[in-house]
């Protein structure tokens, strides 16, 4: 809503980004140990998380560049980024370097601990876009269609102001209650599957407010979908299949005979 405002260099979209960061990693050195994760898996976990945002950060400009190479046929760099890019990007990222790096420091450990890292980063990504999508909102991107109903709000879009439905707004809730039933799991239940509810609950949530968005969507090769529909269905079927990789495959090499996983 407020673009143009900027605070010691960044502007409230980039200091919401920050906010949700930061969030992010408090929450997860809050809960590191009630999870069970060890010390050397927790600093494993935040060090390649850093390369993993830095990656991320530029692997969505890539998917937004790419996106609007195959609406308008011109590839420019900077035209913008997405949270889906952001999301693959940094999810590779953060795997190849937690392999890799824990072989040398963590001495299986991480290997044996990894369902428990996964559901305890799920939560953590859910918050950090929450605050992502209170930027959205400021910054004046990712906006509904206009409408004249009382829960529009104001945005600046293209140097005019107009009445829109808030999507960001409404995501950033979503996002809030879904980190807060992810959290509950955790406590509750050790949040076996809490990687798996977090990429089928958004990516049914994202497949639906789709229909709703109002700014520029891109093109996905498929005529119906927009590039973040697409991206939602393989969300979906990667939860489900995490569950059923976990459950028939994983959980023999994580869980002792007490079906507990071990440290």
């Amino acid at each position: 809503m407020v673009p143009n405002v900027h605070f010691l260099g960044l502007d409230l979209y980039d200091w919401a980004i920050l906010c949700g960061i930061v969030a992010a990693m408090i929450l997860f050195r809050a809960l590191y140990k009630r999870m069970g994760l060890t010390y050397p898996v927790f600093v494993l976990s935040l060090t390649v998380s850093v390369f993993a945002i830095v990656g991320g950060y530029c692997s969505a400009a890539l998917f937004q560049s790419f996106y609007v190479f195959l609406e308008s046929g011109t590839f420019a760099w900077g035209v913008g980024t997405t949270f889906y890019g952001g999301l693959i990007g940094a999810s590779l990222i953060f795997l190849a370097l937690y392999f890799g790096a824990g072989h040398f420091f963590c001495k299986g450990a991480h290997i044996r601990q990894f369902n428990r890292m996964l559901a305890l980063v799920a939560p953590c990504i859910a918050l950090a876009h929450a605050f992502g999508r209170i930027g959205c909102l400021l910054g004046g991107c990712c906006y509904g269609a206009e409408t004249e109903s009382f829960f529009g709000l104001p945005m600046l879009i293209n140097g005019q102001w107009q009445k829109r439905i808030p999507l960001q707004l409404f995501e950033s809730i979503f996002l809030f209650l879904l980190c807060g039933a992810l959290v509950f799991l955790l406590l509750k239940r050790r949040g076996t599957y809490n990687a798996s509810v977090y990429l089928i609950a958004y990516g049914v949530w994202r497949f639906t407010v789709e229909f709703f968005r109002a700014d520029d969507r891109g093109a996905s090769g498929i005529s119906f979908l927009t590039p973040s529909q697409l991206t939602a269905i393989v969300l979906v079927a990667l939860g489900i299949g995490y569950i059923f990789l976990y459950r028939f495959v994983l959980k023999k090499y994580l869980c002792g005979e007490n079906g507990n996983e071990p440290a």
